[in-house]
C-alpha cells in the first residue's frame, strides 16, 4: 500500500449537496442547450442526485492524485449518462465545466457521449454497452481482494440494463466471491428508451431478485439527499463478505416538469425557447423543494 495519504470522502452537508445537485442539473441543461446533437437528458436528470451524493460525499477520491492506489473506483455502467458524470466530476474538481462544454461529443474529445478511460484520465472504465459495467466492477473488486486492498468499487446501473443476463451472472459471482467491497447503485427510473420498463420486462419484485442472489439490499428515494447520505453511511465495511445494492427510486427527467415521465426525453436537445422553459421549471422545482 502507498504511503501517500489516503483520499478523503467528500465532506458536504445534505443542504450543500442539494445545492450541488441543482448546480449539476443547471449546467446539464445549459450544455444540452448549446450542444447541437442529442443528450441523454432524461436519464441524466434521474441520476443527478446519485452522482452528486457519490462524488460530493461518498467516494474516497482525490482529483489531484487520480492514480492513488487507495482511491475508490467508480464504474458508470449506464454509460449514456456520461455527461452527468463529467459535470459531477468537474464540480468535485477533476477538470473544468468549461472544458466539457467546449468539446463535448466532438471527434477525439475527452468528453464523449460515453466515457473512455483512454481519453479522459480519472475515468476508471470505458463503458456504454449496457450490462457490462457490473461484470467489470466484479473483476475490479475481486482483484482488490487478492491484493488485500480496502477501497470500494462502486457501480451505477440503470434499471433497464438489469434485464441483461450478464448483470445477474455478475451478481452471482460477486456473492460467491464474498465481495463486500462492491456496491451497486441502481437508477430505478422505470423507463426504457421507448417504453416504460414493466411494459417490456417484468422487473418486479425487483428488490427480491437481488436478495435472492445474496446481496445486501437498501431501498431509498433516489432524489432525497438525506436518504442517499444515510445509505452511504450505512454501507457495510469494505472487508465484509456481502455485496450491497442501493435501489434508488427515481423519476426520469427529474426537476423539469415537461420532461418527467416523458418518453420523448430519453434523449434530445434544447433550443433557446425550450432551454429557457427548462431552466424556469428547474428553478421552480428547487424553490418548491426548499419551501
Amino acid at each position: 500500500m502507498s504511503d501517500r495519504a489516503l483520499p478523503r470522502r467528500g465532506e458536504h452537508s445534505v443542504e450543500e449537496l442539494e445545492d450541488l445537485a441543482f448546480e449539476l442539473r443547471s449546467k446539464l441543461l445549459q450544455l444540452c442547450g448549446t450542444y447541437e446533437g442529442a443528450v441523454h437528458i432524461g436519464g441524466d436528470l434521474s441520476a443527478a442526485d446519485i452522482f452528486t451524493a457519490l462524488f460530493g460525499y461518498g467516494l474516497r477520491v482525490d482529483p489531484a492524485d487520480i492514480a492513488h492506489p487507495g482511491r475508490d473506483r467508480f464504474v458508470l455502467s449506464k454509460g449514456h449518462a456520461a455527461v452527468c458524470m463529467y459535470i459531477a466530476m468537474a464540480i468535485r474538481g477533476f477538470f473544468s465545466y468549461e472544458g466539457i462544454v467546449e468539446t463535448y461529443g466532438q471527434l477525439d474529445s475527452a468528453y464523449g457521449m460515453h466515457p473512455c478511460k483512454v481519453q479522459l484520465p480519472g475515468v476508471e472504465c470505458s463503458t456504454g454497452s449496457l450490462g457490462h459495467g457490473l461484470p467489470l466492477a466484479v473483476g475490479m473488486a475481486l482483484g482488490a481482494r487478492h491484493r488485500d486492498e480496502d477501497h470500494r468499487i462502486v457501480c451505477l446501473l440503470g434499471d433497464g440494463e438489469t434485464g441483461e443476463g450478464s448483470v445477474w451472472e455478475a451478481a452471482m459471482a460477486a456473492r460467491s466471491n464474498r465481495l463486500g467491497n462492491l456496491v451497486a447503485f441502481v437508477d430505478r427510473n422505470r423507463q426504457l428508451m421507448t417504453s416504460f420498463a414493466e411494459e417490456r420486462v417484468l422487473f418486479e419484485p425487483y428488490p427480491d431478485k437481488w436478495r435472492a442472489f445474496g446481496w445486501n439490499v437498501l431501498e431509498i428515494d433516489g432524489h432525497d439527499m438525506g436518504e442517499l447520505v444515510r445509505a452511504i453511511d450505512a454501507l457495510p465495511d469494505a472487508g465484509s463478505d456481502r455485496p450491497t445494492v442501493v435501489i434508488c427510486e427515481t423519476v426520469k427527467g427529474k426537476g423539469v416538469d415537461f420532461m418527467e415521465h416523458n418518453l420523448a426525453w430519453h434523449a434530445g436537445s434544447l433550443g433557446a425557447v425550450d432551454l429557457e422553459r427548462a431552466m424556469a421549471a428547474l428553478s421552480a422545482s428547487r424553490t418548491a423543494a426548499v419551501a
